[in-house]
């Protein structure tokens, strides 16, 4: 059974940091893309950043450049958001979604994600 497990998130204070992480079972992630999107209550799901299996290549909303840097640790079968300098506009519903590498074309797009984990929340307030 193919499932994707968030974790890490919580309550900070502005400037602080927390690193998510997302758990993948039921398939390796060799064989995929690995985004990171969130949503904020009264808005869209928006794409934060994703990291592709193929190459390695790292994608970042404007918002998360500077701040953000995700990675992967194929051994665990795992992807990390290291997320820096909180904002409370980062407050959100952090959610990963898995695609095959090779039929992602807008990183950003919710739609092209095959496969979700039930989201952790990330609060950034003092």
């Amino acid at each position: 059974q193919v499932q994707l497990v968030e974790s890490g998130g919580g309550l900070v204070q502005p400037g602080g940091s927390l690193r998510l992480s997302c758990a993948a079972s039921g398939f390796t992630l060799d064989y995929y893309a690995i985004g990171w999107f969130r949503q904020a209550p009264g808005k869209e799901r928006e794409g934060v950043s994703c990291i592709s299996s193929s190459d390695g290549r790292l994608h970042y909303a404007d918002t998360a450049k500077g701040r953000f840097t995700i990675s992967r640790d194929n051994a665990k079968n795992t992807v990390y958001l290291q997320m820096n300098s909180l904002r409370p506009e980062d407050t959100a519903v952090y959610y990963c979604a898995a695609t095959r590498y090779w039929v992602l074309r807008l990183w950003d797009s919710a739609s092209e994600y095959d496969y979700w984990g039930q989201g952790t929340q990330v609060t950034v307030s003092s």
